[in-house]
C-alpha cells in the first residue's frame, strides 16, 4: 500500500512564519461557498439538505489541519486499499467505520429516530461478518458443527457450552410468534467461519422461529473476546493510533418479524475484560449479559436468558 501517513516531525507547527513568528495561512473565505453553491436545481432531495454539511466540515477540517496534498493522496489510497480488500467474506471499509466510531454512531442515532417506544432493545452495529441465508434450524437445536475431540479448541468449546433462550416480546410484553432470529458468533480461536479454512461452512450461524409464546432457543458457546483484522488498511490505522484490534466476547443477533422494525444487536459476557474497551465503541450496558451456571444437561454448562422487545414499523 505503500506509506499510508506521510513522515511528519511531531511537534513542529505546519504553518508560515514572519519574522520567526508562527503565522496560520489565510485561505479563500469563498471557496466552499462556491462549491456548494454548483448543486444543481433538480439534486436529489436528500443530497440537497446533506451535501452542504458535509462539504463544510471536510473543508473545514482541511483548513483546521493544513492538510497537505501528499496528506490527502494517502488518504485516498488508504480508502481505495480498504475497497480492494472488501469482498462477500470480508468488508474492510466497514471496519474503517467500525474502529472511528462511526458505525456505532450512525446504529445510536438511526434506532433512537426509529424507536416508537423506551423499551425497545437497544441496537448494536451488525458488523462485517454477517452472511444472509443462515440454516433455519428447530428450536432446541445447535448452532455448533463438527465439535470432536479432534478439534483444536475442543475443551474450550466444552466449557463454555451454553443454552439460551427467551422470548421476541412487542413493546407492551406480548408475544410475537413467527419472529425470526438469526444468529452468529465465532468460535473459541476468535475466528468467524469465513475467516477460518478448517471450520464447515456456516458454523456457529443459524436461524430460529419463534414458537406460539414468542420462545426461541439453541445451544452455542459463550463468546470470546477476538482481535478485529488487523493485517489491511483499518489494522494499520489502529496501530499508527496506538490502539488495541480486541472486541469483547458476545454473541450477534438479527431479530425480525412481520410489521415489526428488524433488531440489529449484540449480547456481550460481563466476564470479558473489554466490556469497557471496546475497539469499535458498540457495548451498552442493557446488551452486557450474564451466563448462570447450568444443571443437569449433557450439552450445556453455561445458560442464559434474554427477551428481545421489537418496536412497531
Amino acid at each position: 500500500m505503500g506509506q499510508m501517513i506521510p513522515d511528519l516531525t511531531p511537534g513542529v507547527p505546519r504553518v508560515l512564519h514572519t519574522n520567526g513568528v508562527p503565522k496560520k495561512p489565510q485561505y479563500d473565505t469563498t471557496f466552499t461557498d462556491r462549491v456548494i453553491s454548483a448543486t444543481g436545481p433538480n439534486a436529489n432531495g436528500r443530497l440537497v439538505e446533506v451535501m452542504p454539511s458535509l462539504v463544510r466540515h471536510l473543508h473545514a477540517f482541511a483548513r483546521e489541519v493544513n492538510l497537505t496534498v501528499a496528506e490527502w493522496i494517502a488518504a485516498v489510497d488508504f480508502i481505495n486499499e480498504c475497497g480492494k480488500m472488501s469482498d462477500d467474506r470480508r468488508n474492510e471499509t466497514q471496519l474503517l467505520c467500525d474502529i472511528v466510531g462511526l458505525e456505532s454512531l450512525v446504529d445510536e442515532i438511526t434506532s433512537k429516530m426509529l424507536a416508537t417506544s423506551t423499551s425497545e432493545t437497544p441496537s448494536a452495529i451488525l458488523g462485517p461478518f454477517y452472511r444472509h441465508n443462515a440454516p433455519l434450524l428447530p428450536n432446541g437445536s445447535s448452532i455448533v458443527q463438527n465439535l470432536t475431540p479432534s478439534v483444536p479448541w475442543y475443551e474450550q468449546a466444552v466449557a463454555d457450552s451454553a443454552f439460551v433462550s427467551g422470548r421476541v416480546l412487542t413493546s407492551s410484553g406480548t408475544p410475537i410468534k413467527g419472529a425470526i432470529v438469526d444468529v452468529w458468533h465465532s468460535a473459541p480461536n476468535g475466528l468467524y467461519e469465513q475467516q477460518d479454512e478448517s471450520q464447515p461452512d456456516m458454523n456457529f450461524r443459524g436461524r430460529f422461529e419463534t414458537d406460539a409464546a414468542g420462545c426461541y432457543a439453541f445451544y452455542a458457546l459463550r463468546p470470546v473476546p477476538y482481535p478485529i483484522p488487523d493485517d489491511g488498511p483499518a489494522g494499520k490505522l489502529l496501530g499508527l493510533l496506538d490502539r488495541h484490534p480486541y472486541r469483547p466476547g458476545h454473541i450477534h443477533f438479527m431479530v425480525s418479524a412481520p410489521k415489526f422494525r428488524a433488531l440489529t444487536t449484540q449480547l456481550y459476557d460481563d466476564r470479558d475484560e473489554y466490556i469497557t474497551n471496546d475497539a469499535v465503541f458498540s457495548v451498552k450496558d442493557e446488551l452486557v449479559v450474564k451466563f448462570t451456571p447450568r444443571e443437569g444437561d449433557p450439552n450445556a454448562r453455561w445458560s442464559l436468558k434474554y427477551d428481545f422487545v421489537l418496536g412497531r414499523e
